[in-house]
Order: C-alpha cells, then structure tokens, then sequence
C-alpha cells in the first residue's frame, strides 16, 4: 500500500539557529527539538534531564482536598475501602497501584474489576451490589466512573461515598461524588491534561503522601506500573507523563529487583534487552489485556501484586495462556473478515467496513478491526453477537473522526461511546444492515483522498554521512519515545545498496545502504521483499527511516530501520 510522506512543519530559522547554538547542536537535531514544542535552551534542559521535581502540585487538581481528606478519614477509621478498575491496561496498572500501596496502612480493602461480557465496561451495578454485601462504605474508581453518575447514585443511596480517579472525557453530568479527579474536566485548573488513569491515581497518592507525611520514595517504587500504564494506554508522552515514563522505566531496568510479576512477562516475553516502550506496548500489553479480553483481568492484578516469584509466575503462566488463546482467535477472525472482504464486490470497493458475525469473539474484534485497516485503509467496524444485540467495536484512519460517523447514525444504536479513532457501539441486529449503509454513505461523503492513504510523518531530510555516533547519541537522549515524542524519522534520497541485498524471513529485506559512495549503513525492511529483483538491478531509490542499535554477538552497531521505500 502507497504511504504520504509529509514533513513535520519546520520552525523559523532564527529559533532554529539560536537553539543550535545554545545547545551545541546541529541545525537538523534543534529543528527536530522545535518540532516538539523546545525551542529555547531551559525548555531543552527541562526535556533532557526529567526530574521528580517537575512534577505538579497534586493538590492543583480539582477536589484533590476532598479525595485526600475523606481517603484519610476511611483508613484512620479502618472503614473497608474497594479500589475499583477498568479491565484493560491501565485499569489493572490502577487497581494495584492504589491497592499494592494502601494495604500498606490497612487491611480492609479489597479489589474489584467487573467482567468485560456480564458487567461491561465502567462501573458496573453488580460492583456496586457486591461493595454494599462486603459492607465498603468508600469505592475508590480508577480510569473509569467519569460517565458513571446514575450508578455512583445509586451507590450514595446504599451509604457507599464515591473518590473517582479518571482521564476519560466527562459528560455534562458529573457523577455526584465525595471527589471527582479528571484533569479534563474543563473547570479543573490541573495544568497537565493527558494523564493515564494510573497517572490520575498516582497524583492523589502523591498528594496523600504530602498531607500525611509519607515518604515520597514510598511511593515513587510504584512508578513501574505507572510506566506500563502510560505505555499501554497510548497517552502522549510529555510533559508529566514523560517524568513518569521515565523514571518508570529506570526502575524497570535499574539494579534493584524487578517487581516479580513484572519480571515474569519480562521472561514470557522473551525481552533480554532494556525495556523501552516498545517492550512494554508490544510485549507487556497484550499478555495483561489478554486477562480481560479472554478470562479474568482480575488475574493481572493479582500477577502485579504477586510478592514471590513463584505466585507471580504461576499467575503469569495463566494470563500467557489466555494470551495464547487470544492469538489463535485473532488471528482466525482476522482471515474470516479478510475473505468476508475480498468475496464481496461491495465491501472491497467500499470508503468503509462494517462486518458482523454472531460467533466473533468479543474480547478480539478490535484487534481485528486494527488488523483490516492495515489491508484496506479506511474507517472500520466488527460486530458481533452480545446479550441478543449486535456489540462492537470501531478503528479509523489518521485524520477521521469515526466517532462522528457513528453519532450520524445514533437514531439506529443503543448506545455507543468513544473517541476520534476507536469506539465502542450496540444495536439491534436487525438494524445493522441500514446502520451499514448509513456509515458507508457518511464516510464517502465526507473522507479525503488524503484520509485514504496512510502517511509517514517525516522529521528531517538527512545525508547518510550526517549519522555518526554523537547524532545516534542526541536522539537516544530524547527517549522515551512515544505519542507526542516519537522516535524521529529521516529521509534519505538517491541511496543503493552495496551488494549484500538478501531476503531473510518470509518477505524482509536485509540491505547496506550507501549513498554518494560514502557512509555504508546496514538496513532492515520488513515486509519488502517484494521489491528484491527491482533494488538488485543497482536502481538508486529513497528510502524513510529510523536509527536504532542492533545488537549482535556482543556488538553494537547503527542499523536503519527502513518505514518505506521509493524507487526511482
């Protein structure tokens, strides 16, 4: 599929020049620094060298008092307090975060994570029954409850006070709890929006430690989670969550003892280099949704909070299992939607997908949504059979608004919510093949031709020449990367290959790249093989990258992890 390179807007060359100078740096890394909001040289010590010092006044958040205040009052009075999660991610990173940590000043507290098909998602009624048996009189929601205002309620009316941590965005109707902690609410003056749920619970521990007299360090040993929730839940990583993120992933690879639930999906996950972002989205991640999407997310928790090796393994070799199974039927249903596609003359020239089929597996079909878009790049929806209603779930395209199409068509839902680029939705089955054609009829109306072809944002045009070690070094410094902080991405033009192309794999390219005779670099294009016969004949060709080090038998090297290739 053709990809759009499109190059990031440059800054002025005054702001350009001056930061180049101030920092000692090339033109191309302090263009690549503006491109990310650090144009002056405080700007660039602050995003250099992140410090726990950084962090913002928890008690700027709104509520934050009141949370603080009747948080202390339910441990001084050992009321039993249930701390409350989403079942992906972010929620089980919350969930023992603030349980792991306050069972160190009580022992009445419990867990809860509701079941992704009997419960759904958000704060469940059954949750709520379940904390009234068990006699909670304080529910404590992570990275949900936002949206939950009826069922908070009904939990006020059973005398169960409410402390919602969350960073979804909220409806005109805020649930009427002792505190409502969302930075996006728009009266909340908190200066940093984009918290993870697990960022949102963190900072009212940190202010209960501040109120408390809590040794912060206490406190900071948890940043592991916090970093695997910031991870897994694709939140930009700036300003205070890039703090986080970073010393999250100092601990992670720091010389103390990993959490031992951590350790064992490190091992699962077959990662024997430093864990970095990627690990964790792409080894970490799947195997702890895989709990929720496929059994028990409470089975990632107890994983997280396991305190031996053993028990942290046991539980590990169960969510594995799950992630196993989540693998197969992925991977099953992604070839059913394929085919479902390719067989139909009005799917496959379609602006939009929408399938449903009764027997889908409901914890995969928006990975599977995700799976067609990289085959047919356009707005995409799965449905399957849930509780007699047509459920599923949405994935778009870069720059289209899928939650818009779907509010087009909301007079044929039940309910559906989201964002811009993925959501969720019911209907009634009888209605999904006029809900089809309504969500078709809206996306040709109203896509681009840009929306249609995927892009490649593109940092700088560089000469190979331009690579060396102290460049490499620059932008190892600008880590962690991630949304808002991406790994910078280069172009190169009129490139060849030295004579050492070969296919390796299935369809991957193993090249050395020069480029007017001089700087050789060794390359790496997955899922290039078609264009072998085409690069062999010595054609020159430009080629979009990343710098990465590849590490071999000991040896650390400079390779270039080719995005695209154009040939000329």
């Amino acid at each position: 599929m053709e990809k759009r390179w499109v190059y990031k807007q440059e800054a002025s060359e005054e702001v350009v020049t001056s930061l180049a100078e101030s920092l000692k740096l090339s033109k191309t890394l302090a263009s690549i620094l503006c491109q990310r909001g650090i144009c002056t040289f405080d700007e660039a010590r602050t995003f250099f060298r992140p410090s726990l010092d950084h962090l913002h006044d928890p008690f700027l958040m709104k509520d934050m008092h009141f949370a603080v205040n009747r948080l202390t009052e339910a441990l001084h009075l050992s009321e039993k307090i249930m701390v409350y999660g989403d079942y992906d991610v972010d929620g089980t990173t919350s969930v023992a975060l603030m349980y792991g940590f306050l069972r160190n000043f009580t022992h009445q507290i419990e867990f809860y994570i509701p079941d992704r098909y009997k419960e759904g998602y958000g704060v469940s009624t059954d949750g709520i029954n379940y904390a009234a048996e068990q006699g909670v009189g304080l529910i404590i929601s992570l990275d949900c409850g936002i949206k939950s205002a009826d069922k908070v309620a009904y939990a006020n009316s059973l005398g169960i006070d409410f402390i919602i941590c969350d960073h979804h965005l909220p409806d005109n109707d805020i649930p009427p709890a002792v505190a409502v902690l969302d930075p996006k609410q728009i009266d909340c003056p908190y200066p940093y929006k984009e918290l993870s749920g697990c960022g949102v619970g963190f900072k009212l521990l940190q202010a209960f430690c501040l109120q408390n007299g809590v040794e912060l360090e206490q406190l900071y040993s948890y940043l592991d989670l916090v970093v695997v929730s910031i991870a897994s839940d694709i939140v930009p990583i700036t300003g205070e969550n890039r703090v986080l993120a970073y010393y999250g992933l100092q601990l992670l690879n720091g010389p103390q003892p990993m959490r031992p639930g951590i350790d064992a999906l490190k091992e699962l996950a077959g990662i024997t280099s430093e864990i970095d972002i990627n690990s964790i989205v792409f080894g970490f991640s799947p195997r702890i949704n895989a709990a929720g999407r496929m059994g028990d997310a409470k089975n990632s928790v107890r994983m997280l909070l396991a305190q031996t090796k053993e028990d942290a393994f046991r539980m590990a070799d169960i969510i594995n299992e799950s992630n196993k199974e989540r693998r197969s039927k992925d991977s099953n249903i992604t070839k059913e939607a394929l085919q479902m596609i390719e067989e139909d003359d009005f799917l496959r020239n379609a602006h939009s997908t929408v399938l449903y089929k009764e027997n889908w597996h409901k914890g995969v079909i928006g990975i599977v949504a995700s799976r067609c878009i990289e085959k047919y790049y356009r707005p995409t929806i799965i449905l399957t059979h849930s509780n007699g209603k047509a459920s599923g779930s949405a994935r778009s395209v870069h720059g289209f608004n899928v939650h818009s199409a779907i509010e087009s068509c909301s007079d044929l839902l039940d309910q559906y919510g989201g964002h811009m680029y993925a959501a969720g939705l019911t209907l009634p089955i009888e209605n999904i093949p006029a809900f089809r054609e309504r969500f078709e009829q809206f996306v040709a109306n109203s896509i681009t031709d840009e929306q249609k072809c995927p892009q490649i944002e593109i940092d700088a045009g560089i000469q190979l020449s331009q690579i060396t070690r102290n460049f490499f070094g620059i932008i190892k410094q600008m880590e962690p990367f991630g949304p808002g902080n991406m790994r910078p991405v280069f172009v190169s033009e009129c490139v060849y290959d030295t004579g050492s192309l070969r296919v390796v794999g299935d369809s991957h390219l193993k090249l050395r790249l020069t480029q007017d005779g001089y700087a050789a670099f060794d390359a790496i294009a997955f899922g290039f093989g078609d264009l072998y016969h085409r690069i062999s004949k010595g054609i020159p060709f430009d080629v979009c990258y990343t710098i990465e080090e590849n590490i071999y038998r000991g040896n650390i090297t400079l390779q270039l992890s080719i995005k695209d290739i154009r040939i000329k």
